[in-house]
């Protein structure tokens, strides 16, 4: 007796997939894989009770440590631009002298604030300066 395949099962009839580009491991890929594994598992050798909760203690801690690691980055990132907005505080009632490319300037340091691209100062006559183009730093008179 001879029984025929379905076509249906064949590989050149599937679907083809491609990648999103994340390689990551997520919770939802996780636990459907783990109840893949429960599924398939040997009815007369099944998985231990033991070895599911270790498996599900790893991937709780794994997935902590990510959103821990995640947090510091912020934090870090925060910490930095606070910590350069304190340092040119220090600047504020101060002369500067200043040099951009082809121009150059003075003025007395009014403010400091922080943008996408670094710190800027504003000076007393109205003008906003880059922290890298001052070239000098003194009283204000």
């Amino acid at each position: 007796m001879m029984t025929s395949i379905d076509p249906s099962l064949l590989i050149s009839n599937k679907p083809s997939t491609t990648s999103t580009g994340n390689s990551s491991l997520g919770k939802d890929e996780f636990l459907k894989i783990l109840m893949s594994q429960l599924q398939n598992q040997d009815p007369l050798n099944p998985m231990e009770d033991k070895e599911f909760i270790a498996q599900m203690a790893q991937f709780s801690t794994l997935e902590q440590t990510t959103n821990m690691s995640t947090m510091l980055e912020k934090f870090i990132k925060t910490q930095t631009q606070s910590d350069s907005i304190l340092k040119y505080s220090e600047m504020i009632g101060k002369q500067v002298e200043w040099k951009a490319t082809e121009e150059t300037g003075n003025g007395i340091v009014k403010s400091i604030k922080q943008s996408d691209t670094g710190i800027i100062l504003e000076l007393d006559n109205g003008e906003e300066i880059k922290n890298d183009s001052i070239t000098k730093i003194s009283k204000a008179e």
